[in-house]
């Protein structure tokens, strides 16, 4: 790849439409442009900043205060918040999170009753949605808007509302500055990519997705296989509404919304399901529930069933106090309250607690095609660090 192809910036307009994407004119166009441009200078070219401020002046200051080494992450942190370059990129970078939830919601409102009809329609044409209005939302979820989004993915503005899961949809571009493709579906087609290479056989008839969201990322896995039938879950009604729309408007028909609850999937029988999956969903779960969602992903696992949760690394004695302190600036910055604990547990563990035996544990690099070579980003590109295992068979299988 070039180098001019590699500093191209991205471009909103290149998003493959569909027939649940929100209408939007020139300025949209530009003003998305201008923020996913401006994540990504700020992730690529202003970003290495960061590591020659602490580098040149924080390390060196913070050894004659503390008279040692730094110890952890958090010690970085509170130094590197002093830095006047780290608090000018700190607040530009949370700057633009905001703005792409004003853009988003400006160009969504205003369209949410005639998106709850074109969900409506396509919806009732397809029958691939199944909402359950006495399911109550976590504590944990209800209680943060997740990515700056007011209300998060759950509140509902107008009766049968949508308007959270276009505005998560037309957003995404801008967050990852292009990284996650047309139809924000990288991570995906990585997983199938993934299975492809390391299990050709596999052959799944039933996939369950825990933390689905818009399904962007159920629905590459639902075309790889087209006889499996693909159960979706969240709690957020109105994201799942926009999901169910979504894939109905591309033609894809073997997947099924359900709100649910990923703590408890008593509605599903033990071994009902042959791969079970996440996508940056961990990390936005509280420790508590992470341990009740495992327990239950390790029930409804079929034997010979795979598992297979798509992250960022744990922060380990072998990953850089420096490196740990950038990955957590979402925890501190971006409404991300359950991150810093997250990559603070070995998630082997978690699982091997939850029913798993360690033979049947692995952990993988998850990456998408389209990644590009360039500077270390650290797992800001597409690519995950997943976490997973294979239920041992049964006799005779």
């Amino acid at each position: 790849m070039t180098k001019a192809a590699k500093s191209s910036p991205p471009a909103w307009h290149h998003v493959e439409q569909h027939g649940m994407f929100p209408d939007h004119d020139h300025d949209d166009v530009a003003r998305f442009n201008f923020v996913a441009s401006m994540n990504k200078y700020l992730a690529q070219t202003l970003g290495a900043g960061n590591e020659l401020a602490y580098d040149k002046r924080v390390l060196p200051a913070l050894k004659k205060e503390l008279r040692r080494d730094p110890r952890s992450r958090h010690e970085i942190r509170e130094a590197m918040n002093r830095d006047p370059f780290h608090s000018v990129w700190s607040a530009a970078k949370r700057n633009t999170m905001e703005q792409r939830q004003q853009i988003s919601r400006s160009i969504v409102l205003p369209q949410a009753d005639d998106l709850k009809e074109r969900a409506d329609a396509l919806i009732s044409e397809a029958r691939n949605l199944e909402l359950d209005p006495d399911l109550a939302l976590p504590s944990y979820i209800a209680s943060v808007d997740h990515h700056c989004m007011p209300g998060s993915y759950h509140t509902a503005l107008i009766e049968g509302d949508v308007s959270a899961g276009a505005n998560y949809d037309m957003g995404m571009f801008a967050t990852t500055g292009g990284a996650m493709g047309q139809l924000t579906d990288m991570a995906g087609r990585a997983v199938v990519d993934w299975l492809k290479a390391n299990h050709p056989t596999f052959a799944p008839k039933r996939i369950l997705d825990i933390g689905c969201t818009i399904g962007h990322t159920t629905l590459p896995i639902a075309e790889a296989f087209p006889d499996a039938e693909v159960i979706a879950i969240d709690v957020a009604a109105p994201v799942l509404r926009y999901a169910a729309a979504r894939a109905a408007s591309l033609g894809i028909d073997n997947v099924r919304f359900v709100q649910a609850d990923g703590e408890d999937l008593s509605r599903f029988e033990a071994g009902s399901f042959d791969m079970v999956y996440t996508s940056m969903f961990l990390h936005e779960t509280s420790n508590a529930a992470l341990r009740n969602v495992m327990a239950e992903v390790q029930r409804v696992l079929a034997p010979g069933g795979l598992t297979l949760h798509l992250e960022q690394p744990s922060y380990t004695e072998d990953m850089p106090l420096y490196e740990q302190f950038i990955r957590d600036w979402d925890a501190h910055n971006n409404n991300e309250p359950f991150w810093s604990r997250l990559h603070d547990l070995n998630i082997l563990d978690v699982m091997q607690d939850s029913g798993f035996s360690e033979p049947e544990l692995f952990t993988a690099r998850v990456a998408a095609a389209t990644v590009l070579e360039g500077p270390e980003d650290h797992g800001r590109g597409a690519a995950w660090h997943a976490y997973g295992a294979q239920k041992t068979a049964s006799e005779g299988e």
